[in-house]
């Protein structure tokens, strides 16, 4: 798999990354440790060298199996993590860093990210400019190699840039939820700054797999997603069946074809998720296809059916 710059570090990611939210367990349901270590694995297997976790995914858990998943090829590959709003203050931002390496089970972070912005989900709104004093501090340290952001609307990511070299903006961005592409994605492109898109399958609606009626069982996050909701949803499908055909003139799932899309944009890689060996596989297999300006304009155009019917909220879930 061909591998991409990390914004203006020496840092080399894979066009897919591999997200273990589901690894935590926590917000998700019928999740297996060893099933996780195993797709982790068929992942790496698959080409996949870059890797994301967060310390709110299961308080710990994910990075834990991550770190279990990859111990023997540490040096191989780019780990990821996040540290949460409730986190944020200097002293809290070391302790938390410093937990999540032993959670790894390694003495270095390669991209530090903060999760969500100061003030998020009721948690004290610390100054950036502590939180963004503490990161650098760590990277002067080599506890961590690279800093990024995650969550940031344009004018929270200029903020961070002016604290810190920031080389990451982790957005939510998909076919069908393109809030950054106004004001997000010109800022990062001017600056080199690599987009890493959570939810490039609009958390598995893209795939093809849900009909219509489908409910989450209790616990399921995705019962707060806005896609999800009655009257998207159903958009969502009608969209879903105009891009069959483009999936099929490439012998490609519907889920490669929204991660090949993805990736087909500059300076983009696709975050996804994978319950089993098999899903990592097919995710790996995105980053082989290459979409042709005719296609991607069309793509663009099924989108507005959902897309066009969205405001201006930059938050995937009703929380």
């Amino acid at each position: 798999m061909e591998k991409r710059p990390l914004g203006r570090s020496d840092i080399l990611i894979s066009p897919i990354v591999m997200g273990t939210w589901q690894a935590g367990k926590s917000m998700w349901t019928g999740i297996d440790d060893e099933m996780s270590i195993r797709a982790i694995r068929a992942a790496y297997d698959s080409g996949i060298t870059t890797f994301d976790t967060a310390e709110v995914y299961g308080n710990g858990h994910s990075e834990r199996i991550l770190g279990k998943a990859l111990k023997d090829v540490r040096d191989k590959v780019v780990i990821a993590t996040k540290v949460f709003s409730n986190h944020l203050a200097y002293d809290q931002v070391i302790t938390a860093c410093h937990r999540s390496l032993e959670n790894l089970g390694t003495d270095y972070i390669d991209l530090y990210q903060i999760h969500w912005p100061p003030g998020s989900f009721g948690h004290r709104k610390i100054p950036l400019e502590e939180t963004m004093q503490a990161l650098v501090d760590l990277a002067e340290q080599g506890k961590i190699r690279t800093i990024g952001v995650s969550n940031f609307d344009h004018n929270q990511l200029q903020e961070a840039m002016r604290l810190g070299p920031i080389v990451s903006l982790q957005p939510p961005y998909s076919l069908f939820w393109r809030m950054i592409e106004k004001e997000v994605v010109p800022l990062c492109l001017n600056n080199q700054i690599t987009m890493l898109a959570y939810s490039p399958l609009a958390q598995g609606l893209l795939t093809g797999k849900f009909k219509a009626g489908h409910t989450f069982d209790k616990g399921d996050h995705r019962r707060a997603n806005r896609l999800f909701q009655p009257e998207l949803f159903e958009l969502s499908l009608q969209a879903i069946e105009k891009l069959k055909p483009i999936a099929e003139s490439h012998g490609a799932s519907l889920a490669q074809l929204a991660l090949a899309w993805v990736v087909a944009h500059p300076g983009t890689c696709a975050i996804a998720g994978a319950r089993s060996p098999e899903q990592a596989v097919e995710n790996a297999g995105a980053a082989q296809i290459r979409l042709s300006v005719e296609e991607l304009q069309a793509m663009d155009e099924i989108s507005r059916l959902v897309t066009d019917q969205l405001d201006a909220n930059p938050v995937l879930w009703q929380w």
